[in-house]
């Protein structure tokens, strides 16, 4: 069984989010990904659609996240399931930094409202 230690994890940051990558295919993962997102007070995610199912699972902190137009308010423990085709944003309304963990399958994509499609580095 393959140990991704923390040092071998790959940060990647975007839209003022730090992503912290430990489960991706150059660290030998086959079907999903996982990282740690360290989303800072204050920030406001640009909303997209996402290709495949994500499963984000706050650890520490609060948010509010949008999805497909109705807000939720999501604090340390709780999960969102987030099904492919759904319309996501994130935001930080908080005075500290909140910790998620989030996992999906290989091949995610999200779309823009611009209509911009990323393949965000953290799931390639």
């Amino acid at each position: 069984m393959p140990v991704v230690r923390p040092s071998d994890a790959v940060v990647h940051e975007m839209h003022g989010t730090r992503f912290v990558a430990h489960a991706t295919p150059s660290t030998g993962s086959k079907e999903l990904c996982a990282w740690r997102g360290e989303i800072p007070a204050g920030t406001r995610a640009p909303a997209h659609t996402v290709s495949r199912e994500e499963i984000f699972h706050l650890l520490a902190g609060e948010l509010l996240i949008a999805l497909d137009g109705a807000t939720h308010r999501v604090t340390a423990g709780d999960t969102v399931i987030i099904h492919p085709g759904a319309t996501l944003a994130v935001e930080n309304p908080a005075a500290e930094t909140a910790v998620s963990w989030v996992t999906t399958s290989h091949g995610l994509e999200a779309t823009l409202a611009d209509g911009t499609r990323v393949v965000p580095p953290w799931t390639d």
